[in-house]
Formats: C-alpha cells, structure tokens, sequence
C-alpha cells in the first residue's frame, strides 16, 4: 500500500521545506521538495513532523501505568497517541519488589505486543530528601541482586532505571543495569557534584527530569544539575509544562547540552488528558487544580497532566526553539535514547512512517503510526 502526502512543510533533521514524502507498507520510501510527482493526499501546506517518543510517562485519560493495568494502560496511550506520541515507554513509581515485579509482568505483555516500547522503574533507588510524589516509607537502597528480580519479571522489556547515586549500593546497581543492557538515568537525587560524576563513570547516561527532584545550583556547590549538564555522555530530560520549569532554565539546558542531548518528557500522570479531580499515583492521592498535579497531603508536585504536542508547542514558542530543533528534542534524541533511531525519530527515508500533522498554530491535526492513521487529517 502506497500513500503519498503532498502540499506539506515537511520538518526533517536538516529544516523545513515545501515538499511531499511517500509511505509504503508502513516506512517512508521517499522525500522530496516542491510538487507531489503525482496524486496524493494534499495537506494544505501543514507541518509533517516525526512521532513523539516519549520515555517518561505515567499515564493518562484515567488510565495509570503503575497499577499494570492492561486496560488503564491502554486507555493512557490512545489518549498520548492522538496526541502525537506514536512511541512510549511506561514509567512506575516507587512500590514493593512484588508489586513492582507484577507490574513490569504485566506491562512486558503490551511491549511485546508492540503497544509500549519499554518499562521504567522511577524508583524505589531513590532519595528520600528528593523523593517527590513517591512514597517514602516504600524507598530502599539500591540493590543489585534485587534489580536481577525485577528485570528476569519485565522479561526483557525494562529499558530504563532512576537511581540516586549517591545512596550506599548505587554505583554497583548502576554497573548492574548498563551490564544488563538497561539505562540508568541519575535523579531524585541528593548528590553532591562529585557523587553524580561517579554515578556517570559508572554508566549512568539519562538524567531525570534535570532540576526537579535535585538540589539546585549553586556557585559554591554546584550539585548534580552542573554535573548532568556538562557531560557529554548523559542526555537531559526537561518536563517543558511551564510549572516543573521557566522556560529559561529549559533553553539554558538546551543551550549547554544541544539538541542531541537534550529530550523533552511528560511525567504524564493519569489525570493528563482529563479535568480537574482527586486521582492517584501509585500509592499516592494526586489533587489536579488548574491543570496542575500536586500530592494532597503535601502539596508537592506529582507529576504533570502534560501531552507531547504541547511540550513540543511550549518549546517552539516560549523556548523560542526552531522547528527542527523541537522537532529533534521531542522525537530524534529520546530515540536514540532508546536505541531506535535508525528505525523512527525523523521524517527520513527508510524509517517507520510515525508522523504528525500540524497546523499553522502546532495543533494536532492528524498523527499517523507505521502508515496506519491513528487520526486522519483535518
């Protein structure tokens, strides 16, 4: 099956031209500038952009990727889909080794059912000064026997760790992960500057969601942000919803750690994609006030209620980041975070035909998955 997609301001890693692009059987084949070389489907001079891969997500439209829920599941990434993201790996929270186990058993079936791209554990490795909206009475050290339990449970499909690097067992279970294949990204951290250098010598390569959940900088003390940021080996996530960050310190990290390293996250809960109300995270009772997530008996952030297309929006206009640097930020860096980017992140030729139409005002007018339209242009 052939589609060809004309009249379109195609984004590419290289810019943005008037072109047209043919997808068949699932992969782009061809891109091309100017006129169409034939009939297609002519999309009114609207921006092509690659699928949004989000690696940091909670949930969505009700639905919470920490209870393992297939159903609750499915029900957050239909909603994230029609919203632009075509790749998504589920994020838990901190929780028992056995509920934890479950879970990632649970959420392995959807990976390999292709509806997922991997599971992140965020926690229970994780500080109890920077814990954020995890249960604090269900942290421990990190352990590098007990990471062996729960990879053997996602049966392959555990892609990503947070750990704090300077709890005693941390750098071990760093070693652990990156021997087993899995990312270890660095966060809910109290470490000092020192403490995260050797979390990254020991293999850690993401950092979560950089600033939340960390001490700040400081001149005299510049703690794990300066650290994360300034080494070339670790990619940066940015929550960019306008509460987790000012949208200068979102072009500060970009301006140091450039597109390729730097990728935009939602730390969606489930409340994302709905109104206002009580919802939970994990163990944890969210209230949802004007869009924003806070834990009810503290106040503290609890994720977002953010969605791919409006990261990516927030980024073009109050970032003030170029199409093809959003566009690389929010789909091309956390592929290849993932070890995808020879297959999807780009509207390149030969890969996976993940894309999203945008109007003149970056609003979501149809989004489409391995050729299939998950929403038809409109």
């Amino acid at each position: 099956m052939s589609i060809t997609l004309a009249d379109a301001r195609v984004v590419t890693p290289e810019g943005v031209h008037e072109g047209w692009l043919t997808i068949e059987d699932g992969r782009i084949t061809h891109v091309g500038q100017g006129s169409a070389p034939g009939a297609g489907l002519g999309l009114g001079g609207r921006y092509v952009v690659p699928g949004f891969v989000d690696i940091h997500n909670h949930g969505g439209a009700g639905g919470s990727f920490p209870t393992g829920d297939p159903d609750q599941a499915s029900l957050a990434v239909d909603l994230h889909a029609r919203h632009g993201t075509t790749t998504l790996m589920a994020s838990l929270v901190t929780a028992s080794t056995d509920d934890l186990a479950r879970a990632a058993a649970s959420l392995a079936d959807l990976c390999e059912d292709g509806l997922l791209a991997g599971i992140h554990f965020e926690g229970p490795y994780i500080s109890a000064a920077r814990c954020g909206a995890h249960n604090p009475a269900l942290l421990r050290d990190p352990s590098p026997a007990e990471l062996t339990g729960l990879l053997k449970a996602g049966r392959g499909h555990v892609r990503m760790i947070t750990i704090a690097a300077e709890l005693p067992g941390a750098l071990e279970t760093v070693r652990e992960a990156a021997a087993n294949g899995v990312i270890a990204a660095l966060g809910h951290s109290d470490a000092t500057y020192e403490q995260t250098i050797s979390g990254i010598e020991a293999g850690g390569s993401v950092a979560t969601h950089l600033y939340n959940a960390m001490p700040p900088l400081h001149h005299r003390d510049p703690g794990p942000i300066a650290a994360l940021l300034q080494d070339e080996r670790v990619t940066v996530e940015l929550i960019n919803d306008g509460v987790h960050l000012h949208p200068a310190m979102t072009r500060l990290a970009f301006e140091v750690a450039g597109p390729g390293r730097t990728a935009l996250i939602t730390d969606a809960m489930a409340a994302a994609g709905m109104g206002d109300g009580v919802y939970r995270l994990g163990p944890m009772t969210v209230n949802v006030a004007n869009g924003e997530a806070r834990l009810a008996e503290s106040g503290t952030i609890a994720g977002s209620t953010l969605t791919m297309d409006v990261a990516f929006r927030r980024a073009v206009r109050e970032v003030g980041l170029s199409l093809a640097e959003a566009s690389e930020i929010a789909s091309l860096t956390p592929a290849r975070v993932l070890g995808l980017a020879d297959r999807l992140g780009s509207v390149s030729v030969g890969k996976r035909a993940d894309l999203v139409v945008l109007t003149d005002d970056l609003e979501v007018s149809g989004v489409m998955r391995g050729g299939t339209w998950i929403t038809e242009p409109r």
